[in-house]
């Protein structure tokens, strides 16, 4: 997305308190959160949660913030914290930038053309063991995703952060070598549960006697000391 088509986000501000404070204001409705950076003191402010969630949808990395009676600028968001049970964004920590400068910042990694790999064709599993890179670039220019064809994809094939192409004007920071998706052989977990399932009988046959011995030694045990007493 341009730097000139970012979606506008107008907050008010607020008075930073404690939590007993935050949660009264979650249960009007509202998101607390805090803008720093820039230079600038750090501005502790309240949105919408229903405001919040559309901004999200409609822009690109890079909004522009609009504080009530306040300044305003674009940021990018360096951390929204989620419920765990519901989803809702319980706090947002926003960072102002300078559309000439590059930031790092994260993106998702998607793999495209999985369902064409001859590998997953023949009943390989393919896995993704990456799925966020690290990327430094200019604010208009970081990526909502970067997308991987893995169409070509053998059982056996191992894929790594090398492999995969950046946009332009974006650098990958992980290392090399870390590994994004594997191709293994098909049913390969299904033959280790059926061997140690298979393993499983087999002990648990050859014990079958043993504890039978025990049993009766156990109740031998029991009589003999029933007569002494």
């Amino acid at each position: 997305m341009a730097s000139n088509d970012t979606t506008a986000l107008k907050v008010s501000p607020r008075e930073a308190g404690h939590s007993r404070a935050t949660r009264r204001l979650r249960r009007t409705g509202a998101v607390p959160g805090v803008v720093y950076g820039g230079g600038e003191d750090p501005v502790a402010f309240q949105v919408g949660e229903r405001t919040l969630r559309h901004a999200l949808q409609g822009s690109g990395a890079v909004m522009q913030l609009e504080v009530e009676g306040g300044s305003s600028g674009p940021v990018v968001v360096k951390e929204l914290v989620r419920h765990p049970v519901t989803g809702l964004t319980m706090h947002l920590d926003l960072l102002r930038v300078r559309m000439d400068v590059a930031i790092q910042s994260t993106t998702i990694l998607e793999l495209t053309g999985s369902e064409d790999a001859p590998g997953v064709r023949e009943g390989g599993v393919l896995e993704q063991v990456t799925r966020e890179l690290a990327i430094e670039a200019l604010p208009a220019d970081i990526p909502e995703s970067v997308a991987h064809d893995v169409s070509e994809m053998q059982i056996g094939d191992t894929i790594t952060i090398e492999q995969v192409k950046a946009p332009s004007g974006v650098t990958l920071l992980d290392d090399a070598e870390t590994v994004v998706a594997t191709l293994t052989p098909p049913r390969l977990q299904a033959e280790v549960e059926e061997e140690i399932e298979a393993e499983t009988e087999v002990v648990g046959e050859g014990e079958a006697p043993a504890e039978a011995e025990g049993d009766e030694s156990g109740d031998a045990g029991s009589s003999d000391d029933g007569d002494s007493e």
